[in-house]
């Protein structure tokens, strides 16, 4: 059977949350243990620099987040796991790719788009917009195409990027001849999105998220804040569009889920479901929060796994930009 070369970017720029954890944080740690995937996981500090300009924050996302991955069993004999700016000929191949992209290629790009739009009442429709905000589709590019990824999970919102990166390859692909895979989108149908504290999708942005590994107390007070209705203890109660429920949901056997659409048309309090919810979930996550806090207080042994994993990248990515160099005609004479 042949491998699936599969590429998931995790930009550092927060801390990991429940969200990020069963939409794709979790599918990940279980493809990286596949004999049948091919998996490159990457931390995109590069990516984080278009939005964060606080250094400090972004190196202790970035040791968050390989914490995160590492804790909850990445299985890094089989996955390539490295740092972005640890592998240089992605820098390199972001600027081949650029001199072959078309501006209005990325003049359509979602965020450049929108972030027009906002300013659209002042005098200056470009204010606060930042290359790297209106190029990062290349970047995103170079990514995928450094390591021919042929499948790429992502959200829905992120699918207009694979057809950029799509487009980008095509066209150097035929002013130079074929050297890039065309990747696909993979958007799971049944990957969980979790709701906030507000009932808005989990996000930063929005400021609604539950940590992945708030200590307990923590968690259990953020789990209370989360928002309900009105209805009465004893009252039916419809689990459609709860976000106690969903996201009790992504955590649950399909045993004990079937038992708390019974308790709900039965009309449990919404106190006693916040317990129950804190209790499955702390459940879940307490034994990768024991490893997690061990691995922060030990950076030198998180640093020696990506460094492992730089080499393993570059191994390939040396090799190949040295015959992007000699397609384009940068070469020793």
């Amino acid at each position: 059977m042949t491998q699936a070369t599969v590429l998931t970017g995790i930009t550092t720029t927060g801390s990991p949350h429940l969200g990020n954890y069963v939409g794709a944080i979790k599918p990940a740690i279980i493809a990286s243990k596949d004999a049948n995937v091919r998996p490159f996981y990457f931390l995109a500090d590069y990516h984080a620099l278009i939005k964060c300009q606080q250094p400090e924050l972004v190196r202790q996302s970035s040791l968050e987040i390989a914490a995160t991955w590492l804790a909850l069993g990445l299985d890094t004999n089989n996955a390539v796991f490295y740092r972005q700016s640890d592998v240089p000929e992605i820098m390199e191949l972001t600027w081949l790719l650029t001199c072959v992209t078309a501006k209005g290629l990325m003049n359509r790009a979602h965020a450049y788009k929108g972030a027009i739009a906002a300013n659209e009442v002042g005098n200056d429709i470009d204010k606060g917009i930042n290359m790297g905000l209106f190029s990062y589709p290349i970047l995103m590019a170079a990514d995928i195409l450094m390591f021919n990824a042929n499948k790429v999970p992502v959200g829905k919102d992120q699918i207009q990027h694979i057809e950029m990166a799509r487009d980008i390859a095509s066209r150097f692909n035929h002013i130079y001849g074929k050297h890039f895979v065309l990747p696909e989108a993979v958007v799971a149908d049944n990957a969980a999105t979790l709701l906030g504290l507000d009932g808005r999708k989990m996000s930063k942005s929005y400021n609604n998220t539950i940590p992945l590994f708030a200590p307990e107390k923590k968690l259990r007070k953020l789990i209370n804040k989360i928002k309900t209705n009105s209805l009465l203890p004893d009252e039916a109660k419809d689990p459609t569009n709860c976000t106690l429920f969903s996201t009790y949901q992504a955590f649950a056997k399909p045993d004990e889920l079937e038992a708390i659409r019974q308790a709900y048309a039965d009309g449990i309090a919404w106190g006693e479901m916040k317990k129950i919810l804190f209790t499955e979930i702390n459940q879940q996550v307490a034994p990768a929060r024991e490893r997690y806090e061990e691995l922060l207080n030990n950076p030198d042994h998180i640093e020696a796994e990506l460094q492992a994993g730089a080499v393993k990248a570059r191994a390939i990515s040396a090799e190949f930009i040295a015959k992007l160099r000699a397609a384009v005609g940068i070469a020793r004479l």
